[in-house]
């Protein structure tokens, strides 16, 4: 692989995903599949000012040997060191890099309602920790080839061949040029843009209509805003960008406020396994129905992982004629594919979209209409024919979409 671009993307997410300042300590958390990568990665954050970085390795098949062995009860708890360690994090505010190379089906295969479980009684425990450090740090999710996931995106080819293949593409989303910062901040301009003319237009709903089926209404939250591209901290009030690659402009909706009928556009890799051809039925906000052709029993796993996983969390804006939408290939990770259409979230919902949010309590944003749950699980709906209206507060109805485009 070319190693100035390898040391190009390092520097990107060094210095424009996370923005790691001085004196900062840094977090890496990365799977065993890149460890040159990682090297570079150490040394840009280094470079850019960091005290201390550390680097956290994981491995996904360690992952499924535990769920077999492990009971349920040990797998849902955390030791005395690692609550810890979350709260060291709370307290010192690091700045974390999550490097994605894990295989799509890595998981595949393991009991499923036991994994689900387990991950939803550590969540209960980390989640008011976390809750302390929200909008408060840099972070950024970045995507390295893993061999497996790179097998799978390009099958028929070499491991070897598949990997340099799987760079490319990495590098082609994540806008890798002669001058990669500066096309980061071109683009960053351009999504602000588009944000702050949605935010003058007053939404109260979205209608979202494809030929696949979808019919849907979104309620909004008056409060809420767009956002998209880079954000800040809150009180640091530094600026970094969250993903690399990203194309979405995005908002939470309103809990209680969905009505219609919505169907996948892409198939979802989720708990280590394809989701395909699915779709939901909301009334009241709420999913009442739902069916997939392929896993459709994880589907519904999936919506009852506790009482908000079944209701909105995240609507979010991609053209059709995205740069990875374009690229023709199906990356069988949320990071890439949701950048490649439209798409909705169940789970939690976002605070930091309400305008002045951080004078809100948790409970005073759930009270606004942000929903919460241990789970935020993206998945793609947009289509070449698909139309988005907004109707605003003023009773002026806007088209925002037409035939999968911005229509302004």
């Amino acid at each position: 692989m070319n190693k100035t671009k390898l040391r190009k993307y390092a520097a990107l997410i060094a210095k424009c995903g996370i923005n790691v300042h001085k004196k900062q300590d840094v977090i890496i958390q990365a799977e065993l599949d890149q460890p040159e990568f990682v090297e570079m990665l150490v040394k840009e954050c280094y470079k850019a000012g960091a005290k201390k970085v550390w680097v956290e390795w994981t491995h996904q098949p360690l992952s499924a040997i535990s769920t077999r062995y492990c009971t349920e009860k040990v797998l849902g708890s955390l030791e005395d060191w690692q609550v810890a360690k979350w709260e060291w994090q709370a307290e010192t505010l690091p700045c974390k890099i999550y490097l994605t190379s894990e295989d799509p089906d890595g998981l595949a295969g393991i009991d499923q309602k036991k994994y689900a479980a387990a991950t939803a009684k550590r969540s209960k425990i980390i989640k008011p920790i976390r809750r302390k450090m929200e909008n408060k740090y840099q972070w950024c999710i970045a995507a390295v080839p893993g061999a497996a996931w790179a097998k799978k995106v390009f099958p028929g080819v070499r491991t070897s061949v598949a990997v340099e293949k799987l760079w490319e593409a990495i590098f082609t989303a994540a806008r890798i040029t002669d001058d990669p910062i500066l096309e980061w901040e071109k683009h960053n301009k351009d999504l602000a843009k588009r944000c702050e003319y949605l935010n003058s237009l007053g939404i109260r709903q979205l209608h979202y209509t494809a030929s696949n089926g979808t019919n849907l209404t979104v309620g909004m939250i008056h409060e809420a805003t767009f956002m998209a591209g880079g954000e800040y901290t809150q009180g640091s009030n530094i600026y970094f960008n969250p993903n690399i690659p990203t194309e979405e402009v995005f908002t939470t909706p309103k809990r209680g406020e969905a009505e219609g009928m919505v169907c996948s556009s892409l198939p979802l890799s989720y708990g280590g396994q394809l989701i395909d051809n699915f779709w939901f039925k909301f009334e009241g906000g709420k999913i009442v129905d739902c069916g997939a052709e392929q896993n459709a029993d994880m589907l519904r796993e999936m919506i009852s992982m506790d009482e908000g996983a079944a209701y909105l969390g995240e609507c979010a804006l991609v053209p059709y004629s995205s740069p990875i939408r374009k690229s023709g290939i199906l990356f069988y990770n949320t990071l890439f594919d949701e950048n490649a259409a439209c798409h909705l979230a169940v789970g939690m919902g976002f605070t930091n979209v309400l305008r002045d949010f951080e004078k809100y309590s948790d409970e005073e944003a759930k009270a606004l209409g942000v929903n919460d749950s241990v789970i935020h699980v993206d998945f793609m709906i947009g289509t070449k024919d698909m139309s988005i209206t907004a109707l605003c507060e003023d009773g002026r109805s806007v088209e925002i979409f037409k035939n999968g485009e911005w229509a302004f």
